[in-house]
């Protein structure tokens, strides 16, 4: 093996590649010469890469793993640009023009959706594309100069519009030529073109163009972010011909100019890869005049550009070259902190980090490279001697490096390393016995597991084991995870450039293959200062944090049954207060005083009713979290079970009484059912004793007329709704009901132990229909439902029980009536009504679709057209249960809807608004039964499709094409295949 040259001193940083992308691009099936890799994007999650088929792949850093695939009709991806304070967004532009901006929604785990479809440049080659720093907003640049922003919200509100209201596109400026690159900081856009440099104010829409100077050609320009540590405002830096870089204010004044032409006169710096061996040439070439095409803000205080011929990052500044390296063919650029990921003319993708050579060297010793770690040594010695980053690579791993490497192949390496380890340390007496031999006998020793320990008799070693270079190598488990954080922090020139954030931190031993597969997997991004270097102590830990969560979890029962705060306490008079807590804004509706009745002695107070009740609730809700349970559907159920025997005991007898005496109480309309005096539960238990024992001697010849009877006993419940509490409750009590009470619904856990008022078994309920039992349900517990949850499990559990759904919507209109919003709701035309529901009514309160149904009741399926405005907050879903009886008012409806949207989003739109996949053959099949040509002239005597009969007048035929054209399995395709052709309309090709 030759001598390896030595690079100068000045010369800190490198560029690296570690791994290949190469295998992520065929898996991704872009390295083909049909399809290939146009543009790329990153930000601190994703890789965004462009192709031109249209495709849009974002691949999750943290592992390479490829998660989404965004499809684009629209032509091939030109540009990308992910949003950096929000990874859930991205732009595209298009090769028509348009630009596509999405939302992920991977926080909710949703489907990607496309929020907007900007056509302001279509026809246009679109070359620039940027985000703003701290709002939703992106700018767009073409050939043509003209500058653009589309302004987007994410609000319930603004989405619930999207369909009625567009997203607005405001035109910042036309520049007199092509845009070559936008930058944002701080309220200011940053326009480059081919001619100037210009500087936007778009608070104020003020612009200012930079210099005096033109230029002509593709000359880049970036904003440098102000650093508080040192006083320094932000900056901006324009690139000038000739190698050269104006330095500008915040305000657009050119402050100075600084050449780099000769400073690029030195040779360029290897790029460390595992595809070659570093070379490193001393000549001196002539000096480089260039025009940088872009430039790009590169960890702190770096720069960053590229031409044909290599990559160049400077110190703008320090007016230095940090440094340059040949790295051929590269089409664009994208940059992370320290991460560089090129895109090159041929498609390929490379993936650099830009770090020092002591980081460097390291992270190839913990990939056993010990060649390639040993040759970097000695091209940057004069860097790695005169560095402060000794302390991370010490004579111990240089010693260690140099024992791996093979003495009969690497013999010069090998001796240039040696001087290299004589050079980190002045010579003494001490030193001497760093270059003893491994072979030696007195240098190691043999353990009986068969492991060769190494001695090293320097002085200032602690002890044997501390002091050998095989054991000095292998971290501790501690060691590791400090090391994990010291990588976050950057290495930087004058504290400038860094090394990578996820740098790999597993420590290299002599076995190569099982440190790349640690590494390979090792989540990096995890805090893991819960793990103990003993598994031992790992596993004590787990079991003493499950005892003690066991522990504080029974205490708190049983604090819930002992303490003496909770005891039952005397009835408050007057109006005094009987909760301390903080109570919901639901007050209980005051009793009237009625003269000659008498307390029966021995009935326990309210207090002590919301006591027990808030026992079991805070029972339930402990037993919930308990995996066994959750995930268990019996033992939930029996859970659900145990807690509604409780709410039943706490707010149904109140139920019977009102139902009782309706006669005699006095009710205003906002009291749903009120309490009865104590006086009269003899009476009312009586009476109940006496229809239960009608009931229980017709109970063999009774099915039908069981539930008839208990209809009848509960008929004044059928006419009134709990929408409001009928006693205060306190906030999080409130909640835990709330939660409990819905998921009873959505378990279809409706009447638990069905108990009727005396205690006994109620067998007439138990012959009642579900939906009976919902729809009571309902009404008993209104007040206590998380209405949107109820609703959509109304939906899907009760398709075929429109009474459940009825009584879901009654019960929404009663607790709308006491809106002053409900009453005048009565009056107007549908646009007034309108009007003052958009005014009156916040989009994601769940009575809109109370205020819906008045609506559709009162206009029909105009009102229906109009609801439009309100997706998503009302869903075609909620629409199709409006108009079940109408299903022409619905498709007239759907059609809108669809129709309302962009067309080239419209299929997306449409495809998204399936779901369940099932609703596709039955959309369809409404579409092509309705407003369809006669059968006669669609259909043969022998009731086939005549041919071509697809291009009649069929009243939805968009609607039909796009619901035939969505992607679907064989087996749903022969379904629509069938449904058209059995309507008289051939499938078309």
């Amino acid at each position: 093996m030759t001598f390896v040259p030595v690079i100068p001193e000045s010369y800190s940083h490198v560029l690296a590649e570690f791994e290949s992308l190469d295998p992520l691009l065929s898996a991704l099936r872009l390295d083909s010469s049909r399809l290939k890799c146009t543009s790329i994007a990153v930000s601190r999650k994703w890789l965004a890469l462009g192709s031109s088929g249209g495709g849009l792949n974002l691949i999750q850093k943290d592992g390479w793993k490829h998660r989404l695939f965004l499809s684009h009709r629209e032509g091939a991806i030109s540009q990308v640009a992910c949003c950096l304070h929000d990874d859930d967004y991205v732009a595209v532009a298009t090769s028509q023009g348009l630009v596509v901006v999405w939302e992920l929604n991977q926080e909710r785990r949703g489907k990607p959706e496309r929020i907007y479809v900007s056509s302001e440049h279509k026809g246009r080659k679109v070359t620039a594309l940027c985000w703003d720093t701290a709002i939703l907003r992106v700018f767009v640049g073409d050939h043509m100069g003209k500058v653009s922003a589309i302004k987007l919200s994410t609000s319930k509100q603004a989405k619930a519009a999207a369909a009625f209201v567009m997203f607005p596109v405001q035109t910042i400026t036309t520049v007199d030529s092509c845009v070559v690159q936008l930058d944002y900081l701080d309220g200011r856009l940053l326009i480059s073109s081919l001619t100037r440099s210009f500087l936007c104010d778009t608070e104020r829409e003020k612009f200012w163009k930079i210099g005096n100077k033109e230029r002509d050609g593709e000359y880049g320009a970036c904003f440098f972010p102000a650093r508080c540590s040192v006083g320094q405002p932000p900056l901006v830096y324009c690139a000038r011909p000739g190698s050269r870089l104006w330095e500008v204010n915040f305000d657009g004044e050119v402050i100075s100019t600084h050449q780099f032409k000769n400073l690029l006169s030195s040779p360029p710096l290897p790029v460390i890869t595992l595809r070659t061996e570093p070379q490193y040439d001393h000549t001196v070439g002539s000096s480089q005049s260039l025009s940088f095409p872009k430039l790009l803000h590169l960890s702190e205080q770096c720069v960053l550009t590229w031409t044909e011929r290599g990559i160049y990052i400077f110190i703008p500044q320090n007016v230095q070259v940090l440094l340059w390296s040949e790295v051929k063919d590269i089409q664009d650029v994208a940059v992370c902190k320290s991460e560089l990921f090129c895109l090159h003319l041929s498609g390929k993708v490379s993936h650099l980090s830009l770090l020092s050579v002591e980081r460097c060297v390291e992270r190839l010793l913990r990939r056993g490279l010990w060649n390639l770690a040993a040759r970097t040594c000695c091209l940057f010695q004069n860097s790695i001697i005169a560095s402060r980053g000794r302390k991370s690579l010490t004579v111990d791993k240089l010693e260690h490096l140099r024992s791996q490497l093979d003495l009969t192949t690497c013999s010069d390496l090998i001796s240039q390393l040696e001087e290299l380890i004589l050079k980190f340390e002045p010579l003494d007496s001490a030193c001497s016995s760093r270059r003893s031999s491994i072979s030696s006998h007195e240098s190691f020793s043999i353990l009986d597991s068969g492991i060769y320990r190494i001695i090293s008799s320097r002085r200032g070693s602690q002890s044997d084991e501390d002091s050998c270079s095989l054991h000095s190598q292998t971290l501790s488990e501690d060691e590791r995870l400090k090391e994990f954080a010291s990588h976050q922090e950057e290495d930087q020139p004058d504290q400038c450039c860094g090394s990578q954030g996820n740098e790999d931190s597993v420590s290299h031993v002599p076995v190569t293959l099982e440190t790349d597969k640690n590494e390979t997997f090792l989540p990096f991004g995890i805090p893991l200062s819960f793990r103990s270097s003993s598994p031992l102590v790992s596993l004590q830990a787990v079991k003493e944090s499950v005892s003690s969560f066991v522990r504080k979890t029974t205490e708190k029962i049983g604090t819930l049954h002992t303490s003496p705060d909770l005891k039952v306490r005397p009835e408050p008079r007057g109006d005094e207060q009987s909760c301390e807590e903080d109570m919901s804004p639901i007050t209980c509706p005051k009793e009237e005083d009625t003269e000659g009745e008498k307390e029966v002695t021995g009935q326990p107070p309210e207090e002590d009713k919301l006591q027990e009740l808030k026992i079991a609730t805070a029972e339930a809700m402990t037993k919930l979290q308990d995996p066994l349970v959750l995930f268990e559907p019996t033992s939930l159920r029996m859970v659900l079970q145990e807690w509604l025997s409780q709410l039943e005991k706490t707010f149904a007898i109140k139920d019977f009484l009102g139902i009782s005496h309706t006669g005699h109480s006095s009710m205003t309309p906002n009291q749903d059912v009120l309490l009865l005096d104590e006086s009269k539960k003899g009476i009312l238990d009586d009476d109940n004793e006496k229809e239960k024992r009608d009931s229980l001697c017709n109970e063999e010849t009774v099915d039908q007329t069981a539930c008839e009877s208990v209809n009848t006993l509960r008929e004044p419940l059928d006419d009134l709704f709990r929408v409001s509490s009928p006693c205060s409750i306190a906030n999080g009590l409130q909640k835990d009901l709330a939660e409990l009470t819905t998921l009873c619904l959505e378990l279809n856990v409706l009447n638990s132990e069905m108990k009727s008022t005396s205690g006994h078994v109620d067998h007439t309920l138990q012959q009642c229909s579900p939906e009976t039992l919902a729809c009571q349900f309902l009404k008993k517990y209104f007040f206590l439902l998380d209405l949107t949850r109820a609703k959509e499990s109304i939906k899907l559990s009760y398709t075929n029980s429109p009474s459940v759904w009825d009584t879901f919507i009654e019960g929404l209109k009663e607790m709308a009536s006491s809106n002053p919003t409900y009453m005048e709701m009565e009056e107007g035309d549908l646009p007034t009504r309108l009007k003052l529901l958009d005014d009156s009514v916040p989009y994601d309160s769940p009575l809109l679709i109370a205020y819906a149904t008045l609506l559709y009741e009162k206009f029909g399926e105009s009102a229906l057209r109009a609801l439009i405005r309100f997706y998503p907050s009302i869903l075609p879903s909620d629409v199709m249960q409006l108009c079940r009886h109408h299903p022409a008012q619905f498709l007239a409806y759907l059609d809108s809807l669809v129709k309302s949207r962009p067309e080239d989003q419209r299929p997306s739109f449409l495809e998204a608004l399936l779901q369940p996949e099932s609703l596709r053959l039955d959309w369809l099949l409404l579409a092509v039964s309705h407003d369809a040509p006669p059968s006669t002239s669609t259909m043969d005597d022998e009731g086939d499709p005549r041919p071509h009969s697809h291009l009649f007048s069929w009243g939805y035929s968009q609607l039909i094409l796009h619901l035939i054209k969505l992607p679907a399995d064989f087996t749903t395709k022969e379904k629509m295949t069938d449904i058209c052709r059995s309507h008289g309309r051939d499938w078309p090709c």
